[in-house]
């Protein structure tokens, strides 16, 4: 087995990302937040067990990571498995493993497209973390192979709480000595890098946000649809975009 590649430094980072740009001043790309909703009730209502569900939802998603691209979306941030989904049944969370270990290793696809991939969660050494051996393993390389990529950075959220986030950046700057602000708490968050959520997106007809990017999304607009997330497709994402480009 391949030994662990381990996360880049600030000197594998890429001098240009969707950040730094544009240079004429105008209005920077888009940070678009998924919170991806549905995928059982859609299942369910197939007659099909809930994994197929979400199977179906990782395809879109690798879909909609097309689309968001062709839109010039900088930023896709997704809700891949929360702190909570732990306790669902273990074959389920299994297969939802099984399908994130996939998702990371579409290198091949992310780099085609120019795509950087990042991950936030749990840190691996945290006393919580429950992220598999197997599972970080494909997310540190999926980090490291598309670390000099330009264009959208897609953000997959594994293994995150929002409170579990805030409680890790009060707890690091306090470690530090620093005292607790809003700078840096923002400087300790797992992507300190990332930017505010312009748009969130909440699939399947529920109207709540389920503990995710709570420091991120306080400007951002909210787009729910009762579309499942394997129906969430390029339309929808346009409608979203429609709140902020008008």
């Amino acid at each position: 087995m391949s030994s662990p590649v381990p996360p880049p430094t600030t000197a594998d980072a890429p001098a240009d990302r969707p950040a730094d740009r544009p240079a004429d001043g105008s209005p920077r790309p888009v940070h678009v937040a998924c919170i991806m909703d549905g995928n059982g009730r859609w299942a369910r209502r197939r007659g099909l067990p809930r994994t197929a569900g979400h199977t179906e939802g990782e395809e879109n998603l690798a879909a909609l990571v097309r689309v968001a691209v062709t839109r010039d979306v900088g930023w896709l941030t997704v809700f891949g498995f929360s702190t909570e989904n732990w306790v669902r049944p273990r074959t389920e969370v299994r297969h939802i493993l099984g399908l994130h270990k996939k998702l990371f290793g579409r290198v091949a696809e992310l780099n085609e497209l120019n795509v950087r991939i990042e991950w936030m969660g749990r840190p691996f050494d945290s006393p919580d973390a429950r992220t598999p051996k197997y599972v970080q393993q494909a997310i540190r390389k999926a980090i490291h192979d598309t670390r000099q990529n330009t264009g959208m950075v897609l953000t997959v959220a594994f293994d995150y709480g929002s409170r579990a986030e805030l409680v890790h950046a009060a707890d690091q700057a306090r470690r530090a000595g620093e005292t607790i602000s809003e700078q840096t708490i923002s400087q300790h968050l797992y992507v300190p890098d990332l930017p505010p959520v312009d748009v969130l997106v909440r699939t399947s007809g529920e109207l709540r946000i389920s503990n995710f990017m709570l420091w991120q999304i306080v400007g951002a607009r909210v787009y729910f649809t009762d579309r499942p997330w394997p129906e969430f497709d390029a339309a929808e994402l346009d409608r979203a975009l429609a709140l902020v480009r008008r």
